[in-house]
């Protein structure tokens, strides 16, 4: 695992955005066609924005996935990742190669999570835009993750500390209003990807950062697998930092 700490949030964006834009650049000129994985929520905002301003990437050869999406929400909801990925990414580049959204308010959720796997096993990843949740969580595999299912879209239970996390972050107005459940691409389909970058701004991340990263690797910290990953890319601010050992 390479890990990066910068000073502030943006310098650690924007360079998660280059060392992305870096490796799928690679993958185009190596394949011809690239996928890639976005995740979602606040800790993605600097990151996705530089990601799309970047110049030189070509966009109409890239298809992309996203991670999850709550059962049950609407996609004209405020806190729904299809809406915050179409705003801040699709709409954004309108010469797309395609955007497989993951359909929270599907009738049959198992369904979807099927049609999922069975696209994204057509589109092996080259690239996931990841973060790490307060309760170390990747995507929305809370702790204790399955680390053994190959499915690669699978319907979750969300923990008490994840709900509270999105309420926290402003996306619903109580822990009540918070779904319950959602489709989420698993462990093994997210370390699938080739290349891995991981942007975890804020001091409430620390602790998480820590488990994963000076912990064992165990699913009661989901994002403690990433050790095992060839090229996980890991940038912190100085809060998500604060808590590992000196380093060097």
């Amino acid at each position: 695992m390479d890990i990066e700490i910068f000073e502030h949030e943006a310098l650690m964006a924007a360079a998660a955005a280059r060392s992305g834009a870096a490796a799928l650049g690679a993958a185009l000129a190596r394949d011809g066609t690239a996928t890639i994985l976005l995740a979602t929520g606040t800790s993605q905002f600097k990151m996705l924005e530089a990601l799309v301003a970047m110049e030189g990437i070509d966009w109409p050869k890239v298809t992309v996935f996203h991670l999850d999406e709550y059962i049950g929400l609407p996609a004209t909801h405020p806190a729904s990742f299809r809406r915050y990925l179409k705003e801040r990414v699709d709409d954004r580049l309108p010469g797309l190669g395609a955007f497989h959204y993951v359909n929270g308010d599907a009738a049959d959720p198992e369904a979807e999570a099927g049609r999922l796997g069975r696209l994204i096993r057509r589109h092996p990843a080259a690239v996931g835009f990841i973060g790490i949740g307060e309760n170390g969580h990747l995507a929305f595999n809370d702790p204790p993750a399955d680390f053994a299912t190959d499915e690669p879209f699978i319907v979750v239970t969300l923990d008490k500390a994840c709900r509270r996390q999105q309420m926290g972050e402003g996306w619903f107005p109580t822990l009540d209003d918070v779904p319950a459940r959602a489709i989420s691409m698993s462990i093994r389909q997210i370390l699938a990807a080739r290349t891995l970058i991981v942007t975890v701004p804020d001091a409430r991340k620390a602790a998480a950062v820590k488990n994963a990263v000076e912990g064992p690797v165990d699913a009661r910290c989901p994002a403690s697998i990433l050790q095992i990953h060839g090229d996980c890319r890991l940038f912190l601010d100085q809060g998500a930092a604060s808590l590992l050992g000196r380093r060097g």
